[in-house]
């Protein structure tokens, strides 16, 4: 690990310690083996005059909820230093009335909570303070002869702390150690199993100690358990098996989850372990990761139903052992698995949740193989490990999550999503919190959506092989199917039957009825396995109401509807759902250029803006409104509709 400081950056900060302990947070946080999703705090201590004209020293501490790649100013709590100090001079004090007095010593009442490790960076006497979870640290840590390794890489001049609960309890340990020491003579304290602090009054100092400490590590890992490639790559995935696992899951989480695949060479190997039930059954790389990941993965047999049960039971009886009597159990779902041959999966109901487990789970199995390869891994116990993941404050964390959408952790997929109703569909899917597929033929799909919950895949619908190919990679990546909205299609330009060219009837056909039998066929497994699980077919107002030149696009349209009318039939009995709307009018897609508008307008002897609203309501129906009442169709409100044909036309006298 090689020091980011940049003298003529850091300079320009030099007379404001709150802005130069911005610019080194970052500079840490950056760094995902020193910190990963939110990990790690930082403080620095100033002398303030308050409102009374008194000088005062005060604490910024990294504040709750704030991640140190991204932390800003206001990330930052600031804390009457005096009072710090004497909470650290008590006896006993419960960690919820620890974060009680911290905030009310806090100076400004709108700042974040500071972090629960503030009494202990309050001790240490120096003006920057820097804690990391070094994964290269914690790795030589979590073996067997840790302790021995760490004092014999460091020497005297690091002080090495048998772990305790973050919080209170910790800082009380560190006080009682260091009331007699000479702070001069230590240069960072290592805390077992849990990370690194370093400090000093220059914060370049006290940054390239933490890089330095790191670098070490490192080195010596490099030296003494460098990692092998994988023996053989990731086995080829069966998707139905992932998705027959996604719906076991969501009966033990009783709601909709997501199911990712990381075949990374990392969890490959990982997968091949041939201690693998030992070596992944022992506990996470630091506690503080297991709130997101619980204590250990769930390990696949071939009877994955069989072993996610007895992860269950394995579950219930950890949380009887443990349980003071005062407790209430938390879900019994695992948040990650080994499968193996093949790599691992994250589990949780939002995808952002999914890639933090699959961070997480990456910096773990790299250290356990780390560590095996020194002598063996040995995390914590099960106690301290169960005493984590009840914390209160933890807990506290949790409750703090928010209310889910209301298709959180539901999958879609959406064809013709580049532009106009597909691809207003899937933005208004996003809004409601389910995850998107999102095809077309056009490459552009790539670009046009920023969001890791959609996945954008560029797809001829018409190649049976390019579209099984999209669906078993939206599979592996969400976990299933639950939502369909077959979009894709084509209006070729007006010509009469007489003059009908067979190239361009069968084109249209083939797009805008047979990809989609394509797509219901190949989909359908997968829909049996998905979570209400139903499908919106996009039609036409042609359908009842054709018109001259447009025998093409009219006839495939209406043997589209007849598709989905025997779709509903067939597959209602496995619970899936199909309904089709019927739009008219919308303008505001890719077909529709504003020349082409104002000729039309033109032809009726009406302008542009009368053409749009040419319906009985006199409104414009646009892409937006579509997607709208398509949401609504997949969602709970039709729960109970099926083979319907639904018009938003704004009302056609012919259809009506």
């Amino acid at each position: 690990m090689k020091s980011s400081w940049n003298e003529s950056e850091a300079k320009k900060l030099k007379n404001d310690p709150l802005k130069l302990r911005v610019y080194t947070s970052r500079l840490l946080g950056k760094e995902e083996d020193l910190v990963l999703h939110g990990g790690g705090n930082t403080s620095v201590k100033t002398r303030e005059r308050n409102i009374f004209g008194e000088e005062e020293d005060i604490i910024y501490v990294k504040g709750s909820g704030w991640d140190l790649a991204t932390i800003e100013e206001a990330g930052f709590a600031p804390v009457k230093l005096k009072t710090l100090l004497q909470m650290a001079e008590l006896d006993e004090l419960n960690d919820s009335e620890m974060v009680k007095y911290q905030r009310m010593a806090m100076t400004d009442p709108t700042a974040p909570t500071p972090s629960v490790e503030a009494i202990l960076h309050a001790i240490i006497p120096f003006a920057f303070v820097d804690h990391t979870h070094a994964d290269a640290v914690v790795t030589i840590s979590n073996s067997k002869e840790g302790e021995r390794r760490l004092k014999e890489l460091y020497g005297d001049r690091i002080m090495v702390v048998p772990y305790v609960m973050p919080g209170f309890i910790l800082a009380k340990q560190i006080h009682e150690l260091t009331k007699d020491i000479d702070w001069s003579n230590v240069d960072g304290i290592i805390l077992q199993h849990h990370g690194v602090f370093t400090f000093h009054d220059d914060p370049k100092v006290s940054y390239e100690r933490m890089i330095s400490m790191v670098s070490k590590a490192e080195e010596y890992l490099k030296k003494n358990a460098t990692l092998r490639k994988a023996d053989a790559p990731a086995l080829a995935p069966d998707t139905l098996q992932i998705a027959r696992l996604r719906k076991q899951l969501a009966n033990v989480w009783r709601k909709a989850v997501l199911v990712h695949l990381d075949n990374t060479e990392i969890s490959t190997s990982f997968s091949n372990h041939p201690e693998l039930e030992r070596i992944a059954n022992q506990g996470p790389l630091t506690p503080d990761h297991i709130i997101r990941t619980k204590r250990t993965p769930l390990v696949l047999s071939d009877d994955h139903e069989g072993s996610l049960n007895t992860f269950v039971q394995a579950y219930e009886k950890y949380f009887i052992d443990f349980n003071t009597g005062n407790l209430i159990s938390l879900d019994k779902a695992p948040r990650w698995a080994v499968w193996p041959g093949h790599g691992t999966l994250s589990f949780d109901t939002n995808f952002k949740a999914v890639q933090i487990i699959r961070d997480i789970s990456q910096h773990t199995m790299k250290a356990i193989l780390q560590a095996e390869m020194l002598d063996e891994w040995t995390a914590l116990s099960r106690k301290d490990l169960f005493e984590m993941e009840y914390w209160v404050l933890e807990q506290e964390k949790l409750k703090k999550g928010g209310s889910a959408r209301p298709m959180q952790g539901r999958i879609a997929l959406v064809t013709g999503a580049a532009s106009g109703i597909g691809k207003a569909c899937a933005e208004r899917l996003l809004g409601e919190g389910a995850v998107v597929a999102a095809l077309d033929i056009n490459p552009s799909i790539t670009t046009v959506f920023k969001k890791s919950e959609i996945l954008a895949i560029e797809c001829d619908v018409t190649d049976e092989r390019q579209l099984l190919a999209a669906i078993q990679k939206t599979v592996s990546h969400f976990g299933g199917l639950d939502m369909i909205v077959a979009n894709a299609g084509i209006f070729p330009k007006s010509m009469n039957i007489a003059d009908m060219d067979q190239a361009t009837w069968h084109k249209t056909l083939d797009v805008n009825v047979t990809s989609h039998q394509r797509l219901l066929t190949l989909a359908a497994p997968y829909l049996a396995l998905g979570i209400n699980p139903s499908v919106v077919i996009i039609g036409s107002k042609n359908v009842g109401a054709p018109g001259p030149g447009a025998a093409a696009y009219s006839v495939s349209k209406a043997a589209l509807t007849q598709l989905a009318r025997v779709a509903a039939m067939e597959l209602g009995e496995k619970g899936i759902r199909v309904n089709v709307l019927h739009p008219n009018a919308v303008f505001d897609t890719g077909i529709w250029s504003e020349q082409v508008l104002e000729t039309r307008a033109r032809h009726y002897g009406i302008t542009v803006d009368e053409y749009k609203r040419n319906n009985i309501l006199k409104v414009e129906v646009t892409s937006q409104d579509v997607a709208d009442l398509a949401v609504m169709v997949l969602g709970p409100v039709f729960a109970k509709t099926t083979g319907a044909q639904i018009p938003i036309d704004g009302g056609n006298d012919r259809i009506i």
